[in-house]
């Protein structure tokens, strides 16, 4: 058994899938008792006398939450586009830079000329560091192969990747990103392959992701070429996911609501009529305001989803072209501050709406009994204070799993 000490606050979301009012219940003095890889108790004051013999881990303290959970992340990826960031500050948009040969294809082109142990190897420190900041769950996106052996590659990346370090990694196939520069002149022979057995049926057999995502959007992929794609994905039992309202209003929020997706992501020009396809067909909205903060664009309408009752997740967007930020707890702030969600909001964003967005609500994002023990241990007094201080890791320490994973610990 592991007993965390001395804690001075717990503070978790009180269920899942949360509207407004967001709920965080807070223990002053508490401990959290965890048997294996669940937790069996948790409570005010120190643990019961029967644990005099457990192992202990002290919180000097600090405040305890849930390990954070990243559900929208393209982590696996090969090059880098600093001359792209460059350009972007020198005042040329997104689109600008894609369509001068930049953008998704750069990296396509470095991700097709690595080999996955490369691939491998570029991304343990990137999630070495993500663990660092208290995320103790990502899902990752394929989508910078956009072949049929690339996209398996990036695939059987993180496979690889979930048995070489702690962090509980979930695949999502999202070939239909953009589309390849070999198909330009024949989008719908390329449709057919990310639909294909070969490609779609091979993911599914092999288990290599849960979701399939598609980027919908006027520069990438239009409605009906994505109902194509999701439509497909149900049939082989891939759960849609998709990149919606981002840049252009084309009616991406209201397909993911007809496919019942688990998630939109983006929503950056979501309206009235999306909010309510999403709430309706309980769709979660994934927000990123990492990316809109990288780009200097606007943020998504956070307080108009939020007020509505469409529940929010957070996500980074980790990404080397929109989004070149790994820390979470840093989206958590910009959230706060640039969106104007609480930090209570933020919270439930990061933990348990998120583990709803990928599918895993009823194991992590909350602290109960029985829930998995994913915790992260800060060294601030009041979950309120981590949003506050941006650009600072504020961990102490980690479990994951029952097992501790990250130790700052000096006390």
């Amino acid at each position: 058994m592991l007993v965390v000490r001395n804690i001075g606050q717990l503070a978790t979301p009180r269920n899942g899938a949360q509207v407004v009012p967001y709920g965080i219940e807070t223990i002053p003095h508490a401990h959290v008792l965890i048997e294996g890889d669940r937790i069996i108790s948790f409570g005010v004051g120190d643990a019961p006398e029967r644990t005099a013999e457990c192992e202990t881990l002290d919180a000097g303290g600090g405040c305890v939450v849930p390990g954070l959970v990243d559900c929208h992340t393209h982590t696996v990826f090969a090059g880098s586009r600093e001359n792209e960031f460059v350009k972007r500050i020198q005042g040329k948009s997104y689109a600008q830079v894609a369509e001068e040969g930049g953008g998704i294809r750069n990296t396509v082109n470095a991700v097709r000329q690595a080999s996955l142990d490369e691939l491998v190897g570029l991304t343990l420190p990137r999630l070495k560091r993500m663990l660092a900041n208290g995320v103790t769950t990502v899902e990752i996106k394929s989508g910078y192969g956009l072949s049929l052996d690339d996209e398996i590659k990036m695939l059987e990346a993180v496979r690889r990747l979930k048995e070489l370090q702690p962090i509980e990694l979930v695949g999502t196939y999202l070939a239909a990103h953009a589309v390849p520069e070999e198909y330009t002149h024949k989008r719908s022979a390329y449709v057919d392959l990310v639909c294909s057995e070969e490609l779609m049926g091979r993911v599914a057999r092999e288990g290599l992701a849960e979701f399939c995502d598609v980027f919908t959007e006027r520069t990438a992929f239009g409605v009906e070429e994505s109902r194509r794609v999701l439509l497909a994905a149900k049939e082989h039992g891939l759960r849609a996911k998709l990149h919606a309202d981002q840049i252009t209003q084309i009616g991406a929020s209201r397909l993911a609501a007809e496919v019942r997706a688990i998630s939109a992501d983006h929503l950056e020009t979501i309206d009235a009529g999306g909010i309510t396809a999403l709430k309706e067909a309980g769709v979660i909205a994934v927000l990123l305001p990492g990316c809109s903060w990288f780009l200097g664009v606007a943020q998504a309408s956070a307080r108009e989803i939020i007020d509505a009752g469409l529940p929010v997740a957070i996500g980074t967007d980790y990404n080397p072209g929109s989004s070149m930020v790994e820390s979470l707890p840093l989206c958590m702030s910009i959230a706060c501050t640039q969106m104007r969600m609480t930090p209570a909001e933020a919270l439930v964003g990061v933990t348990t709406n998120a583990a709803m967005a990928i599918g895993r609500g009823s194991r992590v994002g909350r602290i109960a009994e029985g829930m998995q023990a994913d915790l992260v241990i800060l060294d601030v007094e009041n979950y309120a204070q981590w949003s506050y201080h941006p650009g600072r890791n504020c961990v102490r320490a980690v479990i994951k799993k029952g097992r501790v994973v990250v130790n700052n610990s000096t006390t």
